[in-house]
């Protein structure tokens, strides 16, 4: 049985006790509470069919949002655009569209705006981005937006957008300690961000303490919590290569003694990401996002495990 770390200080929170500032009005972040799901678009054209039947079965489960990611440096742009006008008007789920602005200009930033507005999708995820493998040094050192919040403060200047921002409960490994990367976060909310979406994370007491932290840093809005299952061993050291994310000995443990037995291991995977979400639910955190992978029947079991 995967087992997930109860610590006697966990912290205890009522819905709501993080008011709503910034949210403005016909926003989906105006929920107490939500389930969402993450996509991203297929790699290769081909593979879109396929890519449509999984959003049609992740649709079933009835998420209140599903975010779409964006290719390093806004390459698949467009795609994106795609996968977000699918989900908002062909099922009806409301879409966020991620945004990236590290290769990014404001031209370019304008014209996938317009795309995602002529679709109806107004949601945005601000994010910096990953660097481009090609990005010369020249090219990122004279790039227009240096963070996400001077992404986030661009945006703001439409009134039509509601934008969210990300969140990191083991800090972003650029930052250079927990207390700037939550200066950071305090000037995404003073910039317009409604939102955040929490990195991965695997070991729960680490967001607690993010929460915590962060409302004492005046940290108001909404925070979703981001979990992703683990299904396959091979998962583990891009996941944690990407995200920072680190692994708790006790599913590190798990990982050890599944690893070798797929189904097993998959097995197992879902079952710690159930009571993962489950522990969270529990201790008050209303708002949950599932790293899907494109996933629609890891997410359909791990769904179906859910208190209510």
């Amino acid at each position: 049985m995967v087992m997930i770390l109860y610590i006697a200080n966990k912290i205890n929170r009522k819905d709501g006790e993080f008011p709503m500032a910034n949210v403005t009005e016909n926003s989906i972040f105006t929920k107490e509470k939500t389930i969402s799901f993450e996509v991203f678009p297929p790699k290769k054209d081909d593979d879109f069919a396929s890519a449509f039947s999984v959003l049609d079965e992740l649709g079933k489960l009835s998420p209140d949002y599903i975010s779409v990611t964006y290719g390093a440096g806004g390459s698949r742009a467009g795609k994106t655009v795609e996968i977000a006008d699918y989900i908002e008007n062909k099922l009806g789920i409301p879409s966020i569209a991620h945004v990236t602005c590290v290769g990014g200009t404001k031209e370019s930033v304008s014209a996938v705006i317009d795309s995602l507005k002529q679709v109806g999708v107004n949601h945005i995820l601000a994010l910096r981005g990953d660097r481009p493998a090609d990005m010369t040094d020249e090219a990122f050192n004279a790039r227009e937006f240096e963070h996400a919040s001077d992404l986030i403060s661009f945006l703001k200047q439409d009134p039509s957008l509601h934008i969210a921002g990300a969140c990191y409960p083991e800090k972003h490994f650029d930052a250079f300690s927990f207390e700037t990367d939550l200066r950071y976060l305090k000037a995404k909310q003073d910039l317009g961000a409604e939102y955040f979406i929490s990195q991965l994370f695997f070991d729960n007491d680490y967001f607690y303490d993010f929460t915590d932290r962060a409302e004492k840093k005046g940290i108001k809005v909404p925070i979703s919590a981001g979990i992703m299952p683990i299904t396959t061993p091979k998962q583990i050291g891009t996941i944690v290569t990407l995200s920072g994310s680190s692994i708790p000995k006790h599913f590190a443990d798990i990982i050890a003694k599944y690893g070798e037995s797929p189904e097993e291991m998959r097995k197992a995977g879902i079952d710690y990401a159930i009571r993962q979400i489950n522990d969270l639910l529990s201790n008050g955190v209303s708002h949950i996002h599932i790293y899907s992978m494109n996933k629609p029947k890891v997410t359909a079991e791990i769904m179906a495990g859910l208190k209510a």
